[in-house]
């Protein structure tokens, strides 16, 4: 206690500076309409700083969770969608007069690891059986196709990636519907290769590639990419085309895992068909 007495004798002509300082400012501030404006508009300023950079800072680190809401309604808006539907009955009316039956759910998932550089390349999801996911489901962006579910356990999936010697799509042309073979050669991430397409069709350059309706895995219409060169080879009576994925595999965080309910059915029909040849 009198170290403190001696501290604030020692410095009392500081503290005195100090307090008719502050009498002083009080003062102005409190006669003057212009300084007290000024120091108003200036706290003001100040705090509103404050608080955008803390909201910024709390908005930054609630991304992670803002993102997984927005996944969870995309999936809710896919699974509504009318591509999610097929058509069960139809009459000759009006096209109103239909009848539609759900085919496809749609189920939000975050890539918890990823490869592009090596020659079979896979995904990892965060989700597993426990969300009801089984192999050879799709997997899809928002920007386009991503690949085929490969292994599953409980709470994780391993995911074929498109870029992947094994993958193998059944791709159109959106605008005239020729459909042919996609697939991923060693090298550009970015680049895949259709063929089977005959060279008597018109393609151009920037023409849309989507999945056909042939697959009972991918729904019909999802997007894949646009031609980006096109070329064909001695002797051959097709193209090869080059097509820009619309999905840049290097940066996907967040898909979608789709089930087809109609799946089952239409393999067992399909493979009871060709047990009869």
């Amino acid at each position: 206690m009198l170290n403190l007495i001696r501290f604030i004798w020692k410095y009392s002509s500081f503290f005195l500076f100090l307090i008719l300082e502050s009498i002083c400012f009080y003062l102005i501030f409190q006669n003057s309409f212009y300084q007290k404006a000024q120091f108003i508009s200036s706290s003001n300023s100040i705090a509103g700083n404050v608080f955008t950079t803390v909201n910024s800072t709390r908005e930054y680190f609630n991304l992670k969770e803002t993102n997984e809401m927005l996944a969870r309604e995309n999936a809710i808006l896919h699974t509504a969608s009318k591509a999610a539907f097929v058509r069960t009955k139809t009459t000759e009316t009006t096209v109103n007069d239909t009848l539609l039956k759900q085919q496809y759910i749609f189920v939000n998932a975050r890539v918890v690891n990823n490869s592009v550089n090596k020659r079979n390349n896979y995904l990892t999801l965060n989700i597993g059986s426990n969300r009801g996911i089984k192999p050879e489901m799709a997997v899809i962006s928002s920007n386009g196709i991503v690949g085929i579910t490969k292994a599953v356990s409980e709470n994780f999936t391993s995911v074929l990636s498109v870029l992947n010697k094994d993958a193998k799509i059944s791709a159109k042309i959106k605008k005239n519907n020729y459909f042919g073979s996609l697939s991923w050669e060693v090298g550009d991430y970015k680049l895949g290769t259709l063929t089977d397409i005959p060279t008597h069709v018109k393609i151009l350059k920037g023409d849309t590639i989507v999945t056909n309706a042939f697959s009972a895995i991918f729904p019909e219409n999802i997007m894949i990419g646009f031609i980006e060169s096109y070329e064909i080879k001695p002797g051959d009576n097709f193209y090869t085309i080059s097509v820009r994925f619309s999905t840049n595999f290097k940066n996907v965080a967040h898909v979608f895992v789709v089930k087809n309910l109609m799946k089952e059915e239409q393999n067992k029909l399909e493979q009871e068909t060709q047990n009869d040849k």
